[in-house]
């Protein structure tokens, strides 16, 4: 079976462990000064990352409305049921579930997968009690999981349920989850291609992790070729108009389910070719899959760079606010309150002008609504420290000749 064998390949082992080690001492050193010197924390929340974050392995986040099979997708792909494990037509799977790798298997509680400081999810615990009793990792003895770890989520539940049914930031904890990750997996169904408003949200949050995205049409084992071609495209035009970009993510099709070897073929109303197709498009993912450890330092590479362009331009806009209420305030001492949120009022116009005096792209800029929902809670953004010329240059120095190549 072509799929085990990729599964049970032997990885290429690299030498990481010094690499990681410097670019955990380069985020310490150089990036988290300045990021706790400018709140970068507050208004990006659970963005601060720990030494556990750059040893982990490589995560796969899987996305997706109810019953589309995703956790069907993890069965498939280990050949085998794993603790915790629930399937049916119904919204089954109400808690994030880590799928990792394990000699014994295992259900540990979100809370125990928090506590140690060396785990990979000790950030999640900042989400409180409440997403934590929703949270839980199992161990599985797969070969996949000795170079992956999985992150099975409950699925995106449309209208009121999606709000009110969950005491916990289902947006935020996603969020999370995709700034650490290294593929995140969008799953649909072709029976039920609607993208809803919920969903639609999810992704559009997620637009700054679009090199990580791929898209999975499962269930395609009953469609024929003309169904599949209108399917298809009906999918590539719904994303476009979700991910506003010319260029869709890979999409994968397959039927991932415990049953595909045996069943397949013979569902298929176009038996062989249709057939020969899903083998090779599983074949890809999985081969995609096996790749990540390999990739796993040029990524987290990439990452840091980000991370770090992006600590840098929140430091300047807030510098930038903050010089322009200390100006009004040598005018005059009156209502620096009102300058302050006229100023953030207007700070999608404000961005190009801190942009052009302090030579930022402004493709590096945040979401300006979000960061204007942050500012609105602080009573005097005077209360940030100012900024330390000395904690970005060396944050300038780290990007121009420390980071390895």
């Amino acid at each position: 079976d072509r799929v085990l064998e990729l599964v049970n390949a032997t990885q290429t082992q690299l030498d990481k462990d010094k690499v990681f080690a410097g670019l955990r001492s380069l985020y310490l050193n150089k990036v988290k000064p300045l990021e706790e010197s400018s709140w970068y924390s507050f208004f990006q929340p659970g963005a601060t990352l720990d030494a556990s974050d750059f040893d982990a392995k490589p995560i796969v986040l899987l996305l997706g409305q109810y019953s589309v099979g995703k956790t069907s997708f993890i069965r498939s792909l280990l050949g085998r049921d794993f603790e915790g494990m629930r399937i049916g037509p119904e919204p089954t799977t109400d808690q994030f579930m880590a799928v990792m790798h394990g000699t014994e298997e295992q259900l540990v509680p979100g809370h125990a997968l928090c506590m140690r400081k060396d785990s990979p999810f000790h950030g999640l615990a900042d989400f409180g009690n409440s997403f934590l009793s929703r949270f839980a990792g199992t161990t599985c003895s797969s070969p996949l999981l000795a170079n992956i770890t999985l992150i099975d989520t409950p699925g995106v539940l449309s209208g009121r349920k999606q709000r009110d049914g969950r005491d916990y930031d289902y947006s935020a904890v996603v969020e999370w989850f995709a700034s650490r990750a290294d593929m995140i997996i969008f799953m649909f169904d072709a029976h039920k291609l609607d993208i809803s408003d919920e969903l639609r949200s999810v992704m559009e949050k997620l637009k700054p992790h679009q090199d990580k995205i791929r898209i999975i049409l499962n269930k395609v084992q009953q469609i024929d070729t003309q169904q599949l071609l209108r399917v298809y495209g009906a999918l590539m035009w719904s994303l476009g108009e979700v991910l506003r970009t010319p260029e869709v993510p890979r999409v994968y099709m397959g039927s991932f389910w415990d049953q595909d070897a045996s069943n397949t073929a013979a569902d298929w109303r176009n038996s062989n070719a249709l057939a020969e197709l899903l083998e090779r498009e599983k074949v890809d993912l999985v081969r995609e899959l096996c790749a990540l450890p390999q990739n796993t330092i040029m990524r987290r590479v990439s990452s840091l760079v980000k991370r770090a362009r992006s600590v840098k331009v929140h430091a300047y806009i807030i510098h930038y606010i903050r010089k322009q209420i200390a100006g009004w305030a040598t005018v005059t001492v009156w209502d620096k309150g009102a300058k302050q949120r006229d100023l953030v009022d207007n700070l999608e116009k404000n961005f190009p002008l801190a942009a052009q005096r302090y030579n930022l792209p402004l493709g590096d800029f945040p979401n300006s609504e979000r960061m204007k929902a942050k500012m609105q809670d602080i009573n005097d953004l005077r209360e940030i420290p100012r900024l330390d010329k000395r904690l970005v240059t060396d944050l300038e120095k780290m990007l121009q000749t420390d980071i390895p190549l």
